[in-house]
């Protein structure tokens, strides 16, 4: 299964703050609807190469949400993953057939503010909320640029997409062994990202990290809150993205370096990135 990055979920409680955190930061923002649960909204950054970000939040303070409900309440920030398969049902069974649990493919769908009907099927893997440790599966029943397209000026900025999930987790080895199994992937590069105070394994095969934490700080505490899944992004760019972004905080990754972006919502720390493509990778 060929892993591509869908598209990857910030949940905070306040869906138009985070909008405007993002479009003010350099990422500009659309509002894209609300789910057919009624219960959740969200808002896109759509790149170039077609992923996006996808702030989500629901359509009430306070409301229960069927996904991501503790991170929405906390202002969890980063939580999800999702990768896009042409063939939904076969990359299903292939997973399946791996040893892992799944639950889909089922049909989904919101509605733009513009009223267009945007549909979908997704299928989770393994347990907890849907892309915490393992991404879920999504390919699209309408036409794609219904559901995503590059916003504001980011169809020509030096930003591509987005590059790399680090999921946080506590137990590295095991968390390794499960994506391995699951995915089919090859053995990690092992490393550090000081800016996250974690240890971790970059998976060269596949456009996820690892992070377990190194002490008792940030990272141990979120995972104590939230258990698995994203604690950050990086995002593809080209030579020059720096003269964008101000206040950028610089460190790497397994020998790759890591411009960190100032945006701080909804979590108080910095959670996206830039890296140079795969090919540029230790420059």
């Amino acid at each position: 299964m060929d892993l591509r990055i869908d598209h990857v979920t910030i949940a905070g409680r306040d869906l138009e703050q985070l909008t405007a955190a993002f479009t003010a930061a350099g990422l500009p923002a659309e509002y894209g609807g609300t789910h057919s649960n009624g219960v959740t909204e969200m808002s896109i950054v759509g790149f170039r190469d077609g992923s996006y970000l996808e702030l989500v939040s629901t359509v009430e303070p306070g409301l229960e949400s069927p996904w991501w409900d503790e991170p929405i309440r906390r202002n969890g920030g980063p939580c999800a993953w999702a990768v896009g398969v042409d063939d939904i049902a076969a990359a299903t069974s292939t997973v399946r057939d791996r040893g892992i649990a799944v639950d889909g493919p089922a049909a989904y769908e919101r509605r733009r503010e513009d009223g267009v009907l945007v549909e979908w099927d997704l299928t989770f893997l393994g347990d907890g909320d849907p892309g915490s440790l393992l991404p879920f599966l999504i390919s699209d029943r309408t036409p794609r640029n219904r559901r995503v397209r590059p916003t504001g000026d980011l169809a020509s900025a030096p930003v591509s997409g987005v590059d790399v999930v680090i999921v946080g987790v506590s137990d590295l080895a095991a968390a390794v062994d499960r994506l391995r199994t699951g995915l089919d992937l090859d053995a990690p590069v092992r490393g550090s990202v000081e800016q996250l105070h974690a240890d971790v394994a970059v998976f060269e095969d596949a456009p996820v990290a690892l992070a377990s934490p190194r002490d008792d700080g940030w990272l141990a505490e979120r995972l104590a809150t939230f258990g698995p899944l994203p604690v950050a992004y990086l995002l593809g760019s080209d030579p020059g993205v720096t003269d964008r972004f101000d206040d950028l905080e610089t460190g790497s990754m397994a020998g790759r370096r890591v411009d960190w972006l100032p945006l701080t919502d909804p979590v108080g720390r910095r959670y996206l990135g830039l890296v140079g493509h795969a090919a540029e990778a230790g420059t």
